[in-house]
């Protein structure tokens, strides 16, 4: 099969969406598919050409974290893209080179599989800056109810999104498939103690620390503030424990503030993106995070393929992967939050259990499993391609007098 994957977020940017596109399409090639890459570089004005993938010029969004967007229709690339012949479309973005992806698949007679990652609405505030944020989330949902029912076949990674994008009135099939990962790439067996030891090393860890991790993009949206002031009460009962605050991201200068209004300097670190992150989570006793707007949260998995117990905020988008008690713990609360660190900072045996459990769960998300699942949707939406519309044109006929 022939795949086209058009997003505008894709390498050298690092973040949840890019990781599970190169998963993908590393996956579907190991699998004997040929993907084809359309999306953008930094440039406003430069097109890269190589053999399977076009960069178009992209302009970056600063008010989004430096996300980049294209122009709706790069015309130049047409041509180069009609020499793909591509069986599919899959498009990961909605807008910029996702509706580029919608014009061509209607235009060429492509079906078009479209993945919803990201909720606009929750993010509407990096865009209007406080000013006008009901009107913002409402055009966002019409946006997206526009977009999505404009695919062949649409796929979302959890229950709570499907559910979601019905209640926007998103009337296309919805396929619940969660984004897998590369869980090998995560297995403790493949890092040695002293890989191990030198990272803690170097930020500044002692080798007999617990540590706490949260990965992912500092912005509001992923209520980091939450997990930081827990910390407050945990270091009461033990200064050993360590909060390792991986990625970047718009509010870090304001949650490096709270750390140091809190007084927390010694026991909770930034150390940026990283991307050698498969290592970071091996110096890892506990993953937690408190966000409420994901739309799976990759970094669970990651954690518990990297034999971490997982401590989340409940919230109907990680049910699909935590299981209470078993291979992590739901919070909703500080003080339970801190009381479920606690306790498994002080129970070797409950969290060496909880550890293993987690290692076996992440297996039913893997890589090889997620591909071949969209590769049925693929398969699903080429089946009920359209027919290609004819138009006839018909001289009128003149009244003979």
């Amino acid at each position: 099969m022939r795949i086209g994957i058009f997003t505008d977020t894709y390498e050298p940017q690092i973040n949840g969406v890019v990781t599970s596109i190169k998963m993908l399409q590393h996956e579907l090639e190991k699998q004997g598919h040929e993907v084809f890459v359309l999306t953008v570089n930094d440039s406003m004005f430069r097109y890269d050409y190589d053999e399977k993938i076009v960069r178009v010029p992209g302009l970056k969004f600063k008010s989004f974290d430096n996300n980049i967007l294209t122009s709706i229709y790069p015309v130049r690339v047409f041509s180069k893209i009609k020499d793909w012949n591509l069986d599919v479309i899959h498009s990961h973005t909605e807008f910029g080179i996702g509706t580029f992806a919608r014009i061509y698949a209607k235009q060429n007679n492509i079906p078009l599989v479209h993945t919803y990652h990201t909720v606009w609405e929750d993010y509407m505030h990096y865009v209007t800056k406080g000013h006008f944020d009901k009107f913002a989330r409402t055009v966002a949902k019409q946006l997206t109810k526009f977009y999505s029912n404009r695919s062949t076949e649409l796929i979302v990674p959890t229950n709570k999104t499907k559910i979601l994008l019905e209640k926007y009135g998103v009337k296309k099939r919805i396929h619940v498939i969660p984004t897998g990962i590369d869980v090998e790439r995560f297995n403790r067996k493949n890092f040695t103690q002293e890989e191990v030891n030198k990272l803690k090393k170097e930020f500044g860890l002692s080798l007999d620390d617990f540590i706490v991790l949260f990965v992912g993009r500092l912005g509001k949206e992923k209520n980091i503030e939450f997990v930081i002031e827990t910390m407050k009460t945990i270091v009461k009962e033990n200064s050993k424990i360590k909060l390792v605050i991986t990625g970047k991201g718009p509010d870090e200068e304001k949650l490096k503030n709270l750390v140091k209004k809190l007084k927390l300097e010694n026991n909770i670190i930034f150390t940026g993106p990283r991307k050698d992150i498969h290592y970071v989570y091996q110096i890892t006793d506990v993953f937690v995070t408190a966000s409420k707007t994901e739309t799976q949260g990759l970094t669970v998995i990651e954690a518990m393929a990297a034999r971490v117990p997982v401590l989340c905020y409940e919230d109907d988008s990680f049910k699909i992967v935590l299981r209470h008690g078993k291979n992590g713990y739901f919070f909703t609360d500080k003080k339970t939050l801190a009381k479920q660190i606690i306790e498994l900072s002080e129970n070797t045996e409950k969290l060496e259990k909880m550890a293993k459990t987690a290692e076996e769960d992440a297996k039913e998300f893997s890589a090889e499993n997620f591909a071949r699942k969209v590769v049925k949707v693929y398969e699903l939406a080429i089946s009920n391609k359209p027919e290609k519309r004819r138009f006839l044109f018909f001289r009128r006929k003149r009244n003979k007098k």
